[in-house]
């Protein structure tokens, strides 16, 4: 039968600080942890197959004596803590400095140049949350037709707009102009579209687009499908990657959209990977500093996973994972740096806590091994440490 592999990463979902997230500003940084203060937290699936027995959130809720999954915990080699890079390496790539950022907003001559091809004022341009940024210039965008350009902590050109003064054709058209500006010391590792509607107090629409930097090389996605096999996307994988190695892709409106494209895509046959994002974890709530929400989405997911788990085939793995952290307890509304979880779930799985890796890129090459795939990335298997 043919192998598949099924590679969900919970957005954000992180289980606590680096030994260098201080360099960050992330010192104490616990995703998991601040989550599982709220009334809504409730993970006994995920608690099931290994999660809570990881270092950082072991002394939260370890009841089993021997987990149903395989679990590790991950360190991140790569210098950054944001989605693209956190995506790169998991797929075999460490970055050795991070993707340029820009707390003081970007400078003049590129947003002149912006300016100038969209014929478009810029406002804003500073540091700032998606969701107040509409807030406090959504008026005055939609009264003059400006454009609401901002970043975060995050390497991010985003562009906000209102669908009704810039339609959302429009509004991709300039993000394709941007990521065309965005490049050697502006070189950002997205630009985003984030079309709102409504009235004031505007609300933010499902049409987001992310436009990625490209790949500096190869990743286990290009040698998954060069070699005969499937690389499947859901969710915002398709954006992040570029395309780059993927034989089919789906977009996703939230969580649940994510869960059930996974679970349509397991029923049909196909040998290689299936590579879920499911994003509402970190652009819903961990930047909202939404405690609750989070762990409420948490919930939700572990609710989801026994069907995960009953879609499997004899030959299949479920791994679960994150990119990086983004604590809703914390003050800050950006990315942590953290450690995350790998649980690896499948009828060949050999159980137990498995340690702690140090690049993210080792789940990358495990997947590439099982898969009978070959190719130079970043990373070692642990795939004789899972397998029975």
């Amino acid at each position: 039968m043919a192998k598949r592999v099924f590679l969900i990463v919970l957005d954000s979902v992180g289980i606590g600080e680096m030994p260098d997230s201080a360099e960050y500003g992330d010192a104490g940084s616990n995703t998991i942890r601040s989550c599982a203060g709220s009334k809504y937290f409730s993970m006994p699936n995920m608690e099931r197959y290994g999660l809570f027995d990881l270092e950082g959130i072991k002394d939260l809720k370890k009841t089993y004596s021997l987990p149903w999954g395989a679990c590790l915990r991950m360190a991140e080699a790569s210098k950054g803590k944001d989605t693209t890079i956190g995506h790169w390496e998991i797929s075999g790539i460490e970055s050795e400095s991070p993707l340029p950022t820009f707390p003081n907003g970007f400078p003049e001559e590129l947003i002149k140049a912006f300016e100038e091809k969209t014929g478009r004022r810029v406002i804003c341009n500073k540091p700032y949350s998606g969701t107040e940024v509409i807030k406090d210039y959504g008026k005055e965008s939609v009264e003059t037709g400006a454009l609401i350009v901002y970043t975060s902590a995050d390497s991010v050109f985003q562009i906000a707009a209102h669908e009704a003064v810039v339609s959302i054709e429009e509004l991709y058209r300039y993000c394709e102009i941007a990521r065309e500006l965005c490049v050697g010391k502006y070189g950002v590792g997205r630009v985003i579209a984030r079309p709102f509607e409504g009235e004031h107090p505007y609300t933010r629409t499902s049409r987001r687009h992310d436009y990625s930097v490209v790949p500096p090389k190869k990743t286990m996605l290009n040698y998954i499908s060069e070699q005969g096999k499937e690389v499947r996307a859901i969710g915002k994988i398709n954006d992040i990657f570029v395309g780059s190695g993927i034989t089919k892709s789906v977009r996703t409106v939230n969580n649940e959209d994510g869960i059930n494209k996974t679970l349509d895509w397991m029923k049909e046959e196909f040998e290689g990977l299936c590579f879920t994002n499911l994003v509402d974890f970190d652009m819903t709530y961990g930047h909202r500093n939404d405690v609750d929400g989070y762990a409420k989405a948490l919930s939700y997911f572990d609710e989801r996973l026994p069907e995960l788990v009953a879609n499997l085939r004899k030959d299949d793995l479920l791994i679960i994972t994150a990119d990086h952290g983004c604590d809703p307890g914390t003050p800050s509304t950006d990315h942590s740096r953290e450690h995350v979880p790998v649980i690896v779930i499948g009828k060949k799985v050999w159980p137990g806590h498995k340690g702690t890796r140090y690049s993210f890129a080792d789940t990358g090459k495990t997947i590439m091994e099982y898969l009978g795939v070959t190719g130079e990335i970043s990373g070692e298997s642990y795939l004789n440490q899972i397998i029975k």
